[in-house]
């Protein structure tokens, strides 16, 4: 006859590492203490999931008892929290070998033992891959039970540590129901974790899409002499199920419940990426521009999810700033996560996601632009100038993105992308012309766009500040260069150079007034190509900043010197031919000196820059005004 050894407490020490890793958990690896809870519940996930896996196989190893659920239970009185589940639970020797050996994780070799099934609807949805979630447990609690009972055993037993360098592992006299009950003996100051609205909104943020049901007691009630056990992760992870499977207004809800205040989604794409990489997205595009969207700081709006249990939403490595009015959720298992879980490593991985990220909201955005331009014209309005960062910012993606964007134009109302400007190209046009400005309504009256509207050319009008750093990284589109109406030499028509050049020296003597009355303030005069109405404008430098994109840099702080514009004459304009008249006179009037000050100060009004000298300006407004009345009564 042989019998058992007798069951005795027994004290352990850490291993070297383990005692090491504790004092790292603690001291500095993770960065936020409520991290715990989620590495606690999503542990206890993984024993539940073995324990359904397994159960398939063996169903006496439930033992009649069908729960798998997770408790959650806050004794206020005693400062105590304690996290049970109903799964697998641990033996003796698993609690010393799992809790007393860091990063052996019985997690991952679960895993490895699964490879080989061929059955994958059967492989168990593991969360837990390092080894050291429990030991967060520290962080807010200075000591740590287990009391554990496996499936299928008849003991019970308790692993205790107060995060020093041993451990004590203790029999129960009483067998305990299976699984296992993790209490937390909470330290000074964490008294807030066992807050009943604390507890509901750490589960709702970080694992409210576990399979299994996390209860808690309802609160309390004058009627009730005992509290109920309520579930309070009721959503439901929609992306995983297949898109046939879901509603229209599933997902419409589904955007809801991830942003109340975000009103209707515009679309979305829900995809599942399999080969080297696996993992599931479903974004959302808005209707309206979201809170903080012009923010470029502004929290991410998309969740990253690790088997259902959430991760982080700071997640840029994965979502590009020029898209962060998308909301939605990845959930990924190939994600090289640090220990703590709470940085992204660059890899290969992580930009293959990224990159599919873009792919498909892009893709979504055609679509949507192409089957209802009514809804993108709004969407645009809202959320446009974000997504055009993406042509500063993205060079594999420039040109598509810019085939998306729209622009206020001077053909018509209504905007338009530059596929149908193209289109409407003439022949002889060389190049996408635009102009920048304040207002569409400014930049199509401009007298920088009369000659090119006339020679029957559209202009696209650039109003938005981004604008500027777009046509610095787009230089050009499917073959053709964009061109800023209001910079350089326009040269509408070529075979009247000759004609210009008899101009210049007709005007000559106004050119050399002009040159000598404002000086260093600009680099030249010539007559202009451009204007057909307006008497003069003032013009950029091939190459040159323009006047709009120097005031922008200056309202960042930036020291930025201006170009000496160009001043352009318009030589059928009345007002220039009268004034070549007066600069033609032995002994011009003094008023002349006057009217190209004023001339001058047009000019700068109409480019959208202020005048130098309101004053002066006005003093010699008046004085003109004056003059020209005391003709009118002679």
């Amino acid at each position: 006859m042989t019998t058992s050894a007798p069951r005795r407490k027994r004290t352990g020490k850490f291993q070297a590492e383990v005692s090491q890793v504790l004092k790292l958990v603690i001291n500095s690896l993770y960065s936020n203490k409520e991290i715990f809870l989620r590495e606690l519940l999503s542990n206890a996930s993984d024993a539940l999931e073995k324990l359904r896996f397994k159960s398939l196989t063996d169903a006496q190893l439930m033992g009649g008892d069908e729960r798998l659920e997770v408790r959650l239970d806050a004794d206020l009185e005693a400062r105590r929290l304690v996290i049970t589940d109903t799964g697998i639970g641990m033996t003796k020797e698993e609690l010393i070998e799992q809790l007393g050996t860091i990063a052996h994780s019985g997690t991952k070799a679960f895993l490895e033992r699964l490879e080989s099934a061929d059955d994958e609807a059967q492989k168990a949805e593991l969360i837990g891959q390092f080894g050291v979630g429990f030991y967060s447990a520290f962080l807010v609690a200075d000591r740590v039970d287990v009391i554990s009972r496996g499936a299928g055993a008849d003991e019970s037993w308790m692993w205790s540590s107060t995060a020093d360098d041993t451990w004590t592992i203790t029999p129960l006299k009483e067998l305990t129901e299976r699984g296992t009950a993790v209490v937390l003996h909470l330290k000074e100051g964490m008294d807030s974790y066992l807050n009943d609205w604390t507890l509901r909104q750490l589960v709702k943020n970080y694992s409210e899409f576990v399979p299994f049901p996390i209860k808690m007691r309802q609160p309390p009630s004058e009627d009730e002499e005992e509290r109920a056990w309520e579930r309070v992760n009721e959503a439901e992870a929609i992306w995983r199920r297949s898109k046939s499977e879901v509603e229209d207004e599933e997902y419409r809800k589904f955007f809801t419940h991830l942003d109340p205040m975000a009103g209707e989604p515009m679309t979305w794409t829900h995809f599942r990426i399999e080969g080297g990489q696996q993992f599931t997205g479903l974004l959302y595009l808005p209707e309206q521009a979201p809170a903080g969207m012009q923010f470029v700081q502004q929290q991410s709006r998309v969740r990253l999810y690790v088997k259902r249990v959430f991760i982080m939403d700071e997640v840029d490595a994965l979502v590009p700033a020029w898209l962060r009015f998308v909301s939605g959720v990845i959930e990924s298992d190939d994600l090289p996560l640090n220990v703590s879980r709470e940085l992204l490593q660059d890899s290969a991985i992580v930009r293959a996601i990224k990159g599919q990220v873009e792919k498909k909201v892009l893709d979504a955005l055609a679509k949507q632009k192409s089957d209802d331009l009514e809804a993108y014209t709004n969407f645009w309005s809202a959320c446009g100038t974000v997504l055009k960062e993406g042509i500063h910012h993205s060079w594999k993606h420039r040109e598509r993105i810019a085939g998306l964007a729209l622009f206020a134009t001077t053909q018509g109302d209504e905007p338009t992308d530059l596929d149908a400007y193209l289109e409407r190209m003439g022949e002889d046009q060389e190049a996408i012309y635009y102009i920048t400005g304040e207002s569409a309504g400014a930049l199509a009256a401009s007298p920088h766009v009369e000659g090119l509207i006339a020679a029957g050319h559209e202009v696209l009008l650039l109003t938005d500040p981004i604008d500027e750093w777009v046509v610095d990284s787009l230089t050009e589109y499917k073959g053709k260069t964009l061109r800023n109406a209001s910079a350089g030499e326009l040269k509408l028509d070529d075979e009247a150079e000759a004609l210009r050049e008899e101009q210049n020296l007709a005007f000559s003597a106004l050119q050399e007034r002009i040159t000598e009355v404002l000086g260093d303030r600009i680099g030249s005069v010539r007559v202009s190509e451009r204007l057909t109405d307006s008497p003069v404008c003032l013009v950029v430098p091939e190459g040159s900043v323009n006047a709009r994109m120097e005031r922008l840099l200056r309202s960042h702080g930036q020291a930025v010197p201006s170009a000496k514009r160009i001043f352009e004459i318009n030589p059928s304009h009345p007002t220039i031919t009268n004034l070549q008249s007066l600069a033609q006179r032995e002994e011009a009037p003094g008023a002349l000196g006057d009217w190209v000050e004023l001339l001058y100060d047009q000019a700068l009004l109409t480019e959208g820059s202020a005048i130098q000298d309101p004053a002066a300006f006005a003093r010699r407004m008046s004085r003109l005004l004056e003059q020209a009345t005391q003709a009118e009564l002679a």
